[in-house]
């Protein structure tokens, strides 16, 4: 397969023999492949001890946009420092921060497997959902890993009361063992002692899946969060971004209250149409408009995000255990038990049922998960080549 990497598109490229990315102070990284190319580029590499120390394991390091000086970068130096207070078999570990010549990178645990946004849009492709106990099961796993954080503590042993703010199809890792990871808490938020704020004009989030509360640039805690997952077991069981109009003829204009929205705030990171417009979607997003989504939704499994999803945070689940819980009852009433095993059997399912690109011209986010015609059709004559 061509490598994205050489391509002068692709934003992280080797500077040296052997694919060398760069060497920090105690360690060398070396390009192994590329994982994600979108406003959050990222790559697997492998990492190995200058010294000679250690056995070289496999890492995904993530480029960042930090400012050069100032509170806004002592803020992301910060949300990195927070990252690695958490030590959960739920979330992926995060090492720490490595800078060359001015790019900062944000070092995390590789894990083998692909992104819930891939298995969703890998399933769709093949004209399905995933199963109603997978989602259920990666739900569970996620809200674990979040009453976890929230009730994490610092230092001085006072909880940090952390807030993800970025819970989505793109920060979940679905392993091929059947461990579901959390990633990605470059957004977090929490309540550490010296921090330093957001400007209020700056939302925080990953804005296709944010609770009213963050639209209104209200500080966020945990339940926030549980709203997001709410919305990520929704699409799942749906196979439909909630957020898309029911009317998909309708021509799309911004309301004029959008139009004041976005000319009052500003997301820090891009989103597939303006935070104005999200903002209106997310905020009349109601009880009936759950209900419509949801439709062939198991009942039971329905309260639940009804009770996930409500506008005001008092009304929705109060920790991820409470969330955690009653979706395990949902699993341990179905009779059939689901674990690591069954999650396993159903991603690997999954990747080997994938449409060839072919048959649909479209591919997940991930590199390498489902190739294109062009790419597919470079690997075939590699391979001719090379035989």
């Amino acid at each position: 397969m061509k490598d994205p990497s050489t391509n002068d598109s692709f934003p992280i490229h080797p500077t040296g023999p052997d694919g060398l990315l760069f060497e920090g102070p105690v360690y060398r990284y070396t390009l192994v492949s590329p994982l994600v190319d979108e406003h959050d580029p990222m790559v697997i590499a492998r990492r190995a001890s200058l010294r000679d120390e250690g056995v070289p394991c496999l890492v995904t390091l993530k480029r960042v946009e930090m400012p050069p000086k100032g509170e806004r970068r002592q803020r992301a130096v910060e949300e990195v420092q927070l990252a690695t207070r958490l030590h959960h078999p739920g979330i992926a570990e995060v090492y720490g921060l490595e800078e060359y010549q001015g790019e900062p990178y944000v070092v995390m645990e590789h894990t083998l497997g692909i992104f819930l946004a891939t298995a969703m849009e890998t399933a769709l492709l093949l004209g399905k959902t995933l199963a109603p106990a997978h989602a259920v099961y990666i739900v569970a796993q996620v809200a674990d890993a979040l009453h976890y954080a929230s009730n994490s503590q610092g230092e001085d042993g006072r909880p940090l009361h952390v807030v993800h703010r970025a819970v989505s199809p793109t920060s979940i890792r679905l392993e091929f063992s059947g461990r579901v990871k959390l990633t990605d808490f470059s957004l977090a938020y929490s309540r550490m002692v010296g921090r330093v704020d957001t400007s209020s004009k700056v939302l925080r989030a990953d804005l296709a899946y944010a609770a009213p509360e963050v639209m209104r640039r209200q500080k966020p805690d945990g339940r926030a969060d549980l709203y997001s997952l709410g919305m990520v077991l929704l699409e799942m069981l749906s196979g439909q971004y909630p957020l898309d109009s029911p009317d998909e003829r309708l021509p799309f204009r911004e309301s004029p209250d959008a139009i004041r929205y976005n000319a009052r705030v500003r997301a820090e990171r891009p989103s597939w149409t303006s935070v104005g417009e999200l903002a209106d979607r997310i905020l009349s997003f109601g009880p009936e408009d759950v209900e419509r989504v949801a439709q062939k939704v198991p009942e039971q499994l329905k309260g639940i995000l009804h009770k996930a999803l409500r506008v005001h945070p008092d009304d929705r689940y109060q920790s991820g255990g409470e969330m955690r819980d009653e979706l395990c009852a949902w699993l341990n009433d179905q009779g059939m038990p689901f674990g690591l095993s069954e999650a396993a059997a159903e991603l690997g399912a999954l990747i080997r049922d994938k449409p060839t690109p072919q048959e649909t011209r479209a591919f997940p986010i991930e590199k390498g998960v489902l190739p294109t015609p062009e790419e597919e059709a470079t690997e075939e004559e590699t391979k001719d080549w090379s035989e």
